[in-house]
């Protein structure tokens, strides 16, 4: 009896692979490969490309050494980690909050699917749109905040908001908070429905109360998810720029809402188009990103399961060494 010859598809997986593998190599690799080339040039100037340029010939890290040393970069850099810090804590807290209160069986919420919606919204309007709103709430001379203000008798004479570095600042935060918490929200319920319900039973059945049960139940379990979040959470703080730059002409007063995207805009396509220090910005940013994520990481990462994993690893290992002796035995 002849034996069939078994088809292998699996050298169909490399022919649909190839358009990703375009694409990342066009607008991905290749643009990262290009902006860490010229961070290390003289590009500039409108009109300037690579091969009109020169690396720099003695101090090759001029470029970084410059920004770094930069007033509007430090001033940037500062804000942009305090407004990610003062919109990330409530963030993460009221998207916790809520997600417990939705996945809660003893009291179930009714039209939790609209209450979902509700608070998922924000996440889906354009960025644009909301500075354009929020710029609009307060504005100078007259605005709906203004109004509202003169109405309950608290002010007077019309407030110039965006004209105070705590108030420009406090609202960019606000609204990087009110336009991801659903997101934040809709991941952790994502994350707590795949907590095993047998856990949260054997809890109630020893008297744990729903303070207890988020305590020491729902927030170890979701360490992975908190982790995901807290990086995700992190790369895009850090990456502010839709918001700070259209709400508040020129980056506010004194710079008050300047952040680091920003900044990096303004040196490759305001002025002089210094490509080389925005080239340069940019690969600071990438370090400092990955600096504290790997930070993360670590101080998120469970001790016992990291010994556990450490543990697996070394027994997987004993157990190929002694499978290579017997190999060589039998041979």
């Amino acid at each position: 009896m002849k034996k069939q010859k078994m088809v292998s598809y699996a050298k169909y997986g490399y022919f649909f692979s190839i358009p990703f593998i375009v694409a990342f190599l066009l607008f991905t690799l290749y643009p990262l490969v290009f902006t860490i080339i010229i961070g290390f040039t003289d590009m500039k100037g409108l009109g300037s490309s690579i091969a009109t340029s020169h690396f720099l010939s003695g101090d090759l890290f001029k470029n970084y050494i410059a920004v770094i040393n930069a007033p509007s970069f430090q001033i940037a850099l500062k804000n942009t980690v305090g407004i990610w810090i003062v919109n990330f804590l409530p963030q993460i807290g009221l998207a916790l909050l809520l997600a417990a209160w939705f996945t809660d069986n003893r009291k179930p919420m009714k039209c939790q699917g609209f209450f979902k919606v509700i608070f998922y919204m924000p996440n889906i309007i354009t960025a644009a749109t909301v500075a354009i709103l929020f710029a609009s709430m307060f504005g100078y001379p007259m605005s709906p905040m203004n109004d509202l203000l003169k109405t309950f008798g608290f002010i007077k004479e019309p407030v110039y908001f965006m004209q105070n570095k705590t108030i420009a600042r406090g609202v960019v935060a606000f609204i990087q908070f009110w336009m991801w918490y659903g997101y934040t929200m809709i991941i952790m319920i994502s994350g707590i429905l795949g907590i095993n319900p047998e856990l949260y039973e054997a809890a109630e059945i020893d008297g744990a109360t729903n303070f207890g049960k988020f305590i020491y139940i729902t927030i170890p379990n979701l360490r992975t998810v908190l982790i995901y979040m807290l990086v995700n959470s992190l790369i895009g703080g850090l990456q502010m720029f839709d918001i700070p730059n259209l709400l508040v002409t020129k980056s506010g007063p004194d710079n008050a809402t300047l952040t680091t995207s920003v900044f990096i805009y303004n040196q490759a396509f305001s002025g002089s188009y210094m490509f080389n220090r925005a080239s340069a910005a940019s690969m600071i940013m990438f370090i400092i990103i990955s600096i504290l994520s790997a930070i993360i990481f670590v101080l998120m990462t469970d001790p016992y399961e990291a010994a556990e994993a450490k543990k697996l690893k070394q027994v997987e290992k004993e157990m190929k060494r002694k499978a290579k002796e017997a190999k060589k035995g039998v041979a």
